[in-house]
């Protein structure tokens, strides 16, 4: 079925951002200069709700709206809601609020496989009709028994034979709910020879009396997801259906059961490789293990790999495009780095996010030379990267706080923070020297760094020209105010947790260190009033995001990411 609405036809912004050539768009550019499909492109993402979007899911969101667009078409939000057990409406809202946040919008093509529910058990009556379909008796075991393996070819069940009226009243009587659950499927009668396991006369709907999260009772029976894909896909007319590689094999069932009921339109699959991160894992089911085995904190722990995690995190639309867009499509599987996703985060914020002073790990610094009680605001930038953010008031005063790590007493070679002797510049603020410290005399902790200030290098400028090579930064410890601040890693040690083939050992390299909380941090006063999702540079430190677990008084940062960035290191290299 066509349904003709170029609702998107013409979008200069979508034309702006289109993606870099690749096979599946040199497929669309063929069919349109052969008049394929009346000229038009429509393509889908189909999302089970049974739980929350990742990256993954970002690769195939990106490159079926993006081919839309690109080409004057529409793209569907479809859900695949076919198996009840482990379908919820959280993860419906969860859905559709990612695709959005990512950028993307289906307009008024909203469905539901289950909106056809009606039409496809018409179509299921249709192939047992024309002998095509079989209701069958085996048990799950048996059935699985009788498929046979890759060496062996399956066997054909004995109610494979079943009369046709027969059929068809069993079938019926499924639907009303007369049998218990794993007492009877329907399967297409296709061949139990094939050397494709597939098409050894696949399963099309089995009993689940299971209440429906839209549909509620009125089913007890439910399509499989290769049967009600397929026929979804020809309802709403979709031209391109993208898949990616495990559904290679699918394709002829795919292809089969269109041909085998008398449907209007057939679209044609395409499959691509999916995306493989390193250092986390991409498997729905091993996430939820995550989050129900209390692993994470939840599906929106910044740890994950979910959208809505990496959103907690700090991650931009902007930069998880463009990360999509830098990975392309492939036909073969290959692990992407992580390193590459933080690159383009990286790249994002430097533009757009405001600069600011933190110190996590404090040391008291006493400016021995600077009046006592006087307080005097220096003049900082916003930005460098952007000019027209402005700059801001940071205050001054006796005593400071700087980062633990900026002092050394004994100091290594090439050295160029603070120790006994040497001289730094605090950044928007002075050159100061360090002559004393104190320390705890139990723990040897170096507890207060005794300092002089040059009131002649008011912002940091030695009007005699001498250089200071070491700038680090500090706060007011009278004006600063307490934070809490989470610092992440990978949420796995491995680069590839889930290389096992069954999966049992990926929960062995969980990071015990992926979530750092640095007790005593402090932040520029200013940030008093960051709202929940505001991002900044914590000079020197990463980029940080306020988190949702913020009320007033007391503030919450996530480590976004780091400053330091390998990936982007090796591109400069290369270019």
């Amino acid at each position: 079925m066509n349904v003709p609405d170029h609702s998107n036809k013409g979008s200069d912004h979508a034309r702006a951002e289109a993606g870099p050539g690749d096979f599946i768009r040199e497929i669309v550019a063929e069919d349109l200069r052969t008049g394929n499909h009346g000229g038009q492109v429509v393509t889908r993402f189909p999302p089970e709700p049974n739980g929350y979007l990742h990256i993954g899911h970002a690769k195939s969101i990106c490159l079926n709206f993006g081919i839309a667009s690109e080409n004057g078409g529409r793209c569907h939000l479809r859900f695949d809601d076919t198996n009840p057990v482990k379908e919820e409406v959280e993860y419906v809202e969860s859905i559709m609020r990612d695709i959005r946040w990512l950028g993307f919008d289906w307009g008024k093509h909203l469905y539901h496989a289950s909106d056809y529910f009606e039409r496809l058990y018409e179509y299921a009556a249709q192939l047992i009709r024309g002998g095509k379909a079989y209701v069958d008796s085996l048990s799950t075991e048996e059935i699985r028994e009788y498929r046979g393996t890759l060496t062996m070819r399956g066997k054909e069940s004995p109610f494979r034979a079943r009369p046709l009226e027969e059929n068809l009243d069993l079938f019926e009587r499924m639907r009303r709910g007369e049998f218990p659950d794993g007492a009877h499927v329907l399967r297409a009668k296709i061949d139990m020879a094939s050397p494709n396991l597939n098409m050894r006369d696949p399963v099309l709907y089995r009993i689940r009396h299971v209440a429906h999260q839209r549909t509620g009772d009125i089913w007890c029976i439910y399509p499989m997801y290769d049967f009600a894909h397929c026929l979804s896909d020809s309802i709403e007319g979709i031209t391109h259906s993208i898949c990616t590689l495990e559904f290679e094999d699918h394709r002829p069932l795919y292809d089969w059961i269109l041909d085998a009921l008398p449907v209007a339109h057939h679209p044609r699959q395409i499959e691509f490789a999916r995306l493989n991160l390193s250092h986390t894992v991409l498997s729905k089911r091993k996430l939820l293990e995550l989050v129900e085995g209390g692993c994470v904190s939840g599906w929106d722990d910044p740890r994950m790999p979910t959208l809505s995690g990496l959103r907690r995190r700090g991650y931009t639309p902007e930069a998880i495009r463009d990360f999509c867009d830098r990975i392309g499509v492939a036909k073969t599987d290959s692990q992407v780095e992580s390193a590459l996703l933080e690159h383009c985060l990286r790249n994002d914020l430097n533009k757009r996010a405001s600069r600011v002073m933190a110190v996590l790990r404090p040391l008291r610094v006493v400016i021995e030379n600077y009046p006592e009680g006087r307080a005097e605001e220096l003049e900082a930038v916003n930005n460098p990267e952007d000019q027209s953010m402005g700059t801001r008031k940071v205050s001054f005063s006796r005593i400071l706080y700087i980062e633990r790590d900026d002092f050394r007493e004994h100091p290594p070679k090439k050295y160029h923070r603070l120790a006994p002797g040497s001289e730094v510049r605090l950044r928007y603020g002075y050159l100061i020297t360090c002559t004393g410290f104190s320390k705890d005399e139990r723990t040897g902790e170096v507890m207060e760094l005794r300092c002089t200030y040059d009131p002649s290098t008011r912002g940091g400028h030695a009007p005699d020209g001498r250089k200071v090579k070491g700038t680090i930064h500090w706060l007011s410890a009278s004006h600063a105010i307490e934070a809490e601040v989470r610092l992440y890693g990978h949420l796995f040690t491995k680069p590839n947790p889930g290389e096992a083939d069954d999966g049992a050992d990926y929960k062995t390299c969980l990071n015990p260190s992926s979530c750092e909380k640095p007790g005593g941090c402090f932040v520029e006063p200013g940030m008093a009033g960051a709202s929940p999702g505001a991002r900044f540079q914590f000079e020197r430190l990463g980029y940080f995001c306020v988190d949702p677990d913020s009320t007033p008084g007391h503030l919450v940062f996530n480590q976004s990411v780091a400053l330091r960035d390998t990936w982007g290191k090796i591109e400069k290299a290369q270019r």
